[in-house]
């Protein structure tokens, strides 16, 4: 290989490092520990010879390792398990976002918001029968949430079943 030839490999190798340190410090700032400690472990595993990049990424797997451990939130309230499904629907962590949700409804069956929402994280997961039932339950309690479901792009898979068409009431 001729010496010109191997400072390219040399080159284009190192973009790649710098491109998956980069990948993995974005999440870390962006604090989704748990994808950071992922992206960090693969990094460590794939460059094992990239030493400088290497300890660093020790330290903020370790840092991520640490952040993650801290005290389990202190949720008391319909509104902190609802805001926490929330939260967990927004970083895609669906079944983490469900059990919050389900447990906000434990204490309000009755409130067609958490009942349309826990239809939404359903959708969000392509599972139509239990999409289906909680919107269903959400619309017997207020008819808005046909309208609103009619509207929302999360439902755009079940928008052609007939069932989805029956609990809505589109013709």
């Amino acid at each position: 290989m001729t010496a010109e030839k191997e400072t390219t490999k040399k080159n284009n190798d190192l973009e790649k490092v710098l491109a998956d340190y980069t990948k993995a410090m974005k999440v870390f700032q962006k604090k989704d520990y748990e994808k950071a400690v992922e992206l960090l472990k693969e990094f460590i595993e794939k460059y094992p010879t990239e030493r400088e990049f290497v300890d660093r990424a020790r330290t903020y797997l370790t840092i991520c390792q640490d952040r993650m451990e801290k005290a389990p939130l202190s949720l008391k309230s319909f509104e902190d398990y609802y805001q926490y499904g929330l939260y967990k629907t927004n970083q895609g962590h669906y079944k983490e976002a469900l059990e919050a949700l389900n447990k906000a409804n434990e204490m309000k069956p009755k409130e067609g918001k958490i009942l349309y929402f826990i239809a939404d994280v359903y959708a969000l997961m392509k599972d139509e029968d239990n999409c289906l039932e909680y919107l269903k339950k959400a619309i017997q309690i207020d008819k808005f949430y046909g309208t609103l479901a009619q509207n929302e792009v999360d439902f755009e898979d079940f928008k052609q079943s007939k069932k989805f068409k029956l609990i809505t009431r589109l013709k």
